[in-house]
């Protein structure tokens, strides 16, 4: 059980969400975040499933039976990470669940000919 508090507070914290946001975003107490993260309280398997959504990695990541953390598919997490680390792109992240890693190459092309294109570039 300490795994899953860990890792729910350590994906809060990489999101740079507070106990609060995290609390917000899932409709429950900043009380009840705080015991999940404490190793207090173990959260029900639905309340795991909507975490693992919300942070975009797999369940298994959460409850310590696997290391991959976000999607199965190496290209398409490849991607999505690079996504995640430009925090211009960083909002189109959450749209991206699901995504073929040609729409995640496509989308991320297309945001930095755009942001290129508000610099002066060009868009080529």
């Amino acid at each position: 059980m300490s795994k899953i508090g860990n890792m729910i507070k350590s994906l809060r914290i990489r999101e740079d969400m507070t106990q609060g946001e995290l609390a917000q975003k899932l409709n429950l107490s900043r009380s009840s975040i705080s015991m999940y993260e404490n190793n207090e309280r173990k959260p029900p398997t639905e309340l795991l499933e909507e975490i693992a959504d919300l942070f975009n990695v797999d369940m298994n990541y959460i409850t310590g039976r696997t290391d991959k953390e976000y999607y199965l598919d190496l290209k398409t997490r490849q991607i999505a990470q690079e996504i995640l680390n430009n925090s211009e792109l960083r909002a189109l992240f959450d749209a991206s669940r699901g995504a073929t890693p040609e729409d995640l190459e496509i989308t991320k092309n297309l945001l930095i000919s755009l942001k290129n294109k508000e610099r002066g570039g060009s868009i080529d």
